[in-house]
């Protein structure tokens, strides 16, 4: 049977990408959510001998040695202080295509706030950031520049070999 009243279909507007906003000293950044794996409160680590100073060590998390980095070391050279709004945040990392989907996990200041946006509302702020690949496109809005942080470009490879060596899969301690 047919509507006398045909309905009108309307699409919904898209609504986004969350992204989960932390900071490093005032500024602000932001992770696609979809590469979160789990947000979890900062734990003890155990650190890696002759690792750079960035990288915190390593998490044990449900049978899995995780390694962690603080991004905030990673970026300014200060680790992220030791507050109650400071996450242990795990992430799908796909940095080496011969061992896709490991967990990284990153330290990061300030970790409570989300936002949903569409993704080509961060755009490129054409600098050269050759020493931080991860830095990512910039959103504005009224709180001031927020920066998309890209996690498959968060270590380099000297450093992506130390924490997911090709031999057997384990980290070294």
């Amino acid at each position: 049977m047919k509507d006398l009243f045909p309905r009108e279909t309307r699409t919904a507007p898209a609504k986004g990408v969350l992204y989960l906003q932390f900071r490093i000293n005032q500024q602000r950044f932001a992770l696609d959510v979809r590469e979160v794996l789990e947000v979890l409160p900062r734990r003890p680590l155990k650190p890696i001998a002759q690792a750079p100073a960035w990288v915190a060590g390593v998490l044990a998390h449900r049978g899995v040695l995780v390694p962690v980095i603080d991004v905030s070391a990673l970026s300014f050279g200060a680790p992220a202080p030791a507050r109650s709004s400071t996450r242990l945040v795990l992430v799908n990392y796909q940095g080496d295509p011969l061992q896709p989907g490991q967990q990284l996990g990153l330290i990061l200041e300030q970790a409570t706030d989300t936002l949903r946006c569409q993704p080509d509302e961060f755009q490129p702020y054409h600098l050269d950031n050759g020493q931080a690949p991860y830095l990512g496109p910039v959103l504005q809005d009224e709180r001031g520049l927020l920066q998309r942080i890209c996690v498959n470009d968060l270590l380099p490879d000297a450093v992506r070999q130390l924490l997911y060596p090709s031999q057997n899969g384990q980290v070294p301690t």
